[in-house]
């Protein structure tokens, strides 16, 4: 088992409260997709401004794999009054596999770390170092790290959820239908802890490839630059097999975790089919699933009702809280 850090008794490290989070995290999920952003990839942004929560503790740079001389990290955040072991949220972030951050915005951080959950956001290999299924080999090694070290930061290793946007979407849905499928695991460490997740949150993230080209998009995915071709490492008609792996939907059975899925039903990057396709497939399947359109939203929307639905889905599912 790889072994956690010790906790540290001193709590200097800043604290990180996101405010009105929603549009800054939609925004940059947007123009990930639209073009890949300039500088080195998937190194932490400033974020100036934000206000530190009171009574959440940060813990930065964890590490939890290590693929080569690269370090696997995530940061977590826990709520420190917490007198038994609480729920943990995993917040997978966006930027079309191929820019974003741990350290971006993270819409579970404001809404969650206040109402007794802990919030694991984590990194990932991005597209232009790895193909896929190094993405998902990685969140899964990030829930299995998680849950082994769960004593020593106070978390339920029966109660973790996952929530991403975009290409994070994708991942979440990912981890929530592909729970024990062997070449998704990779062996990146903690093997003998399980990677499953209780519920997921899944904001417009693609789950079918091979059918997101014959709905309305500004992307063509007949290209070899689409974001999901450089995932898969080439075109999408020459990738099917992985394609099929990739797609969250593959994986789809009654014992798939409960989904809350949200789309904007304008969204001209991610087509909204894909999580129509994603509700129809769990609900045929007999998975518990709700599926929110939000009405004439794009890629991305800032609502609090919306946030509210979100800490109510997983209040129903991790603490047993009746809606």
């Amino acid at each position: 088992m790889t072994a956690g850090p010790a906790r540290p008794a001193a709590r200097g490290t800043a604290l990180v409260l996101l405010a009105g989070t929603t549009m800054a995290v939609m925004a940059l999920a947007a123009a990930a997709w639209a073009q890949v952003p300039g500088g080195q990839a998937g190194q932490p942004r400033p974020l100036p401004g934000v206000q530190a929560p009171k009574g959440v503790e940060m813990l930065r740079d964890l590490e939890y794999a290590r693929v080569g001389e690269k370090r696997l990290l995530l940061d977590l955040y826990l709520p420190e009054q917490a007198q038994a072991p609480v729920p943990l949220i995993i917040w997978v972030h966006g930027g079309a596999w191929q820019s974003g951050d741990k350290a971006g915005h993270i819409p579970a951080l404001a809404l969650l770390t206040t109402r007794a959950y802990a919030v694991a956001s984590i990194n990932y290999r991005l597209s232009q170092e790895v193909t896929f299924p190094a993405q998902i080999h990685d969140c899964k090694a990030a829930v299995r790290w998680l849950r082994a070290n769960a004593r020593d930061y106070n978390l339920d290793p029966e109660r973790f959820g996952a929530w991403g946007s975009s290409a994070g979407g994708h991942l979440v849905a990912l981890l929530g239908t592909s729970a024990g499928v062997k070449e998704l695991e990779g062996d990146l460490g903690n093997l003998e802890q399980s990677s499953r997740v209780q519920a997921v949150c899944d904001w417009f993230g693609p789950t079918d490839f091979l059918k997101m080209g014959a709905f309305p998009s500004r992307i063509d995915r007949t290209k070899p630059d689409c974001p999901e071709a450089l995932l898969v490492g080439g075109l999408l008609e020459e990738r099917k097999e992985l394609c099929q792996q990739a797609n969250p939907i593959t994986y789809v059975t009654a014992k798939s975790p409960p989904f809350l899925i949200m789309h904007g039903d304008q969204d001209d990057i991610v087509p909204f089919n894909q999580s129509e396709l994603l509700h129809d497939a769990l609900k045929q399947a007999g998975a518990e699933v709700t599926f929110h359109p939000v009405k004439g939203a794009g890629h991305g929307f800032a609502r609090p009702e919306l946030d509210e639905m979100v800490v109510s889905f997983f209040d129903k599912h991790l603490k047993g809280d009746k809606p």
